[in-house]
């Protein structure tokens, strides 16, 4: 077959807009769980770290850490680092359940994402609350 026949017979699409394209409720929740896991990695290690070395250096410097942990903007990332946690765990538990094929069918595998999403967010919200 000549080349120009192989292409006019299935045309490729020359830019494709990742913006445009609207995934169903369990690829968002693959999404959502592969950015949990990458701000746990990036964010979430280093900012815990930093904390415990912080908080057991000594009582002086547990008094600071508790102080910088009192500002609104702190308490913002450890709400976002808490539904990074609590979404990838949910998410994960959800993994799990579909590599032993439980759920793995079309409607239960959307009915769980709406439980992931469900009760990551309000988990979330939980300990916003709390910690607010």
């Amino acid at each position: 077959m000549p080349p120009s026949a192989r292409n006019s017979a299935k045309p490729r699409p020359v830019y494709l807009n990742l913006v445009q394209i609207r995934l169903p409720l369990p690829g968002m929740v693959s999404i959502l769980h592969r950015i949990s896991g990458a701000l746990l990695f990036v964010l979430g290690i280093p900012v815990l770290l930093y904390a415990l070395e912080r908080s057991l250096a000594s009582p002086e410097s547990f008094a600071a850490l508790q102080m910088s942990m009192a500002h609104p903007l702190a308490k913002l990332v450890l709400i976002a680092l808490v539904w990074a946690y609590l979404h990838h765990f949910c998410a994960g538990i959800r993994y799990l359940l579909i590599d032993a094929h439980v759920g793995d069918d079309l409607r239960p595998a959307r009915q769980s994402s709406i439980i992931v999403l469900v009760a990551s967010l309000a988990l979330t919200l939980i300990v916003a609350v709390r910690l607010w």
